[in-house]
């Protein structure tokens, strides 16, 4: 293959990447523009372009920890289950031993979060299982088993019981026009996770891993160290995320966790994420999220039901994955054409 060729495969290469991470922009522009256009009085109020940001919160903190699961090709199935423990454990504590400390609840619903993520990576790096989709399916029961356990499959109401400096982070607006702290705190992570990524060793490693990992090998990358890292932080993530959603829904319910995983599996795809991993950025998750909250909060403007949100969401999500396995076969063609 010519220079001038291979020139010509690394500019068509760039504008597909550059088309890739703009993707997701366009697209939540134009549902903007069709939801103002056919909902005007509702859809661009102030209220409810917070509430927007309200609902994306929490598949935000959730979607953070589960990029890094899908940079490195694996996959987080317990993130809701291990974010609706932590909600539990704030209510026992609460409720069963008179806790009512801030600091005490907070770290302890962010600490039993944290381990539940280490025993993902350890499940997964040191008994060898195949695929984190077998580790984190059996931990996800498990996780449900013990927040329906621990709660005595009861429902625990956080209304005046003396926790609401917990509460404040989930419920708690600024400003005049009513800005949740909740996005606030997003905006925050998100920064953090940008530089974590993209500016430190061991952000270049999980793409690396994820990647190309015979290369990671080679380069002796402890590829079991960066997995065991990569589920942890999920884990953390998900106790952020309880603590939050503790707030958010002022009560410790088991049975409200039904699909924050695939909610943030789908941001994180739509944001451009990849299956096959080495791929994904925070912000494009960020607009993913933004997308699946602003697609539902409009047809709950719609009056639309449960049934109809399900199917529009899980069509959005078949699109976003033919999307990332049409993109890898032209990559790998790509690449073969540029060896030739």
């Amino acid at each position: 293959m010519t220079s001038a060729a291979i020139t010509k495969s690394k500019k068509k290469t760039g504008i597909g990447d550059i088309l890739m991470k703009l993707g997701p922009l366009m697209v939540l522009t134009i549902l903007f523009i069709v939801f103002s256009i056919a909902l005007p009085d509702k859809f661009l109020r102030v209220s409810n372009l917070m509430n927007i940001l309200k609902q994306t919160s929490i598949n935000c903190l959730i979607g953070s920890g589960m990029l890094l699961a899908l940079i490195t090709a694996g996959i987080d199935l317990s993130v809701g289950y291990n974010t609706i423990l932590a909600t539990c454990l704030i209510g026992v504590l609460m409720q069963n031993f008179g806790i009512t400390n801030p600091v005490i609840l907070i770290a302890s619903a962010i600490g039993i979060s944290t381990l539940a993520g280490f025993l993902n990576g350890t499940l997964l790096t040191r008994l060898h299982l195949p695929h984190p989709f077998v580790s984190t399916l059996g931990t996800k029961y498990v996780f449900w088993g013990i927040a329906l356990l621990i709660t005595s499959s009861k429902t625990i109401g956080f209304t005046n019981k003396g926790i609401d400096q917990v509460l404040w982070i989930g419920k708690q607006t600024i400003f005049s026009f009513g800005f949740p702290v909740s996005f606030l705190l997003i905006v925050v992570v998100y920064c953090i996770f940008d530089v974590f990524l993209n500016r430190t060793a061991l952000g270049r490693q999980i793409y690396c891993v994820g990647g190309n990992p015979e290369a990671a090998r080679m380069s002796g990358i402890r590829s079991a160290n960066v997995l065991t890292t990569v589920y942890t932080i999920s884990g953390l993530m998900c106790g952020i995320a309880g603590v939050v959603l503790a707030g958010r829904l002022n009560t410790a319910n088991t049975a409200s966790a039904a699909t924050y995983d695939t909610d943030a599996i789908a941001a994180c795809i739509i944001g451009g994420a990849s299956f096959q991993g080495g791929k994904g950025t925070i912000w494009g998750t960020l607009l993913g999220a933004l997308l699946i909250s602003a697609i539902r909060n409009g047809l709950n403007l719609f009056s639309a039901g449960n049934d109809i949100q399900y199917i529009v969401i899980g069509s959005v999500i078949i699109v976003a994955v033919t999307i990332d396995v049409t993109r890898g076969k032209i990559e790998a063609r790509a690449r073969k054409m540029a060896t030739v």
